[in-house]
């Protein structure tokens, strides 16, 4: 990779990307708009990190200032996601194949969950190193090498015992997903959908805009009900760590 350079790497969360910052080198701290971005080096890779704050407009500022300070040449979003379709399971990774916006509405002025006068419904993330990512991940994923790098009791604390990686569309909006009667009304209208998060597709509507290429990849932290409460503070704070620092690690060895 060039060294001119420049990947962005967000998560909503301090725990998203705490592993990812305690493994820079050369680190120096610029606050922007309230957010502690980390430029420095990973792997030999010139990066920044932040974590967004929670939410579409949060992580739509934070990118913006990702493209248009810091000049980064592509953006990596890397976080947790509640589980939609019925082959997600806790413990598994999605890889965005695209994001759509399941909040937006226009109509009838425009046709439901299109970004008005984007003409956009769905936003692709960057196909060849996405399915580039799908072996290295699947790879990290084998309970060999998981167990390497968290402990098999607490994988068994959330039933993680052959995740897998999968390829297609997240949603995202601003609510959080606790009850199954949310899930079952977005797989009514979005039967497509694998995971639901609140940001990764307004990160993807700014890259589109500033035609900067970036991927969204989600760990699947619990299954968008009633239960998604513990699930989710649970497993930010023990797997969400290792998962992030160890896929980041393939991303920026992959650009």
């Amino acid at each position: 990779m060039s060294q001119s350079k420049v990947i962005g790497i967000l998560g909503a969360i301090p725990e998203e990307v705490n592993g990812i910052i305690h493994s820079l080198t050369n680190v120096t701290e610029v606050v922007i708009g309230g957010r502690k971005y980390y430029k420095g080096l990973l792997y030999g890779v010139n990066v920044v990190v932040v974590y967004s704050r929670i939410g579409k407009v949060a992580a739509s500022v934070t990118v913006s200032t990702l493209l248009l300070h810091f000049n980064v040449s592509n953006v990596v979003f890397v976080g947790v996601a509640g589980g939609i379709h019925a082959d997600v399971r806790v413990g598994d990774v999605v890889v965005a194949k695209d994001l759509i916006q399941y909040d937006m509405d226009a109509s009838p002025l425009r046709p439901k969950f299109e970004i008005p006068l984007l003409g956009q419904t769905y936003f692709h993330s960057e196909e060849a190193l996405s399915r580039k990512l799908l072996a290295s991940i699947e790879s990290f994923l084998a309970i060999d090498c998981l167990t390497k790098h968290i402990e098999p009791v607490e994988l068994r604390k959330f039933n993680i015992e052959a995740p897998r990686v999968h390829y297609g569309t997240i949603a995202s909006g601003d609510q959080f997903f606790s009850t199954n009667k949310q899930k079952q009304a977005l797989i009514d209208e979005l039967p497509n959908v694998l995971c639901v998060e609140m940001e990764g597709a307004a990160v993807a509507q700014v890259c589109y805009e500033f035609g900067v290429p970036f991927i969204v990849i989600r760990t699947i932290s619990d299954n968008a009900n009633q239960e998604a409460s513990f699930s989710f503070q649970s497993f930010v704070q023990i797997i969400s760590l290792v998962y992030g620092r160890e896929i980041v690690k393939e991303i920026v060895k992959s650009i």
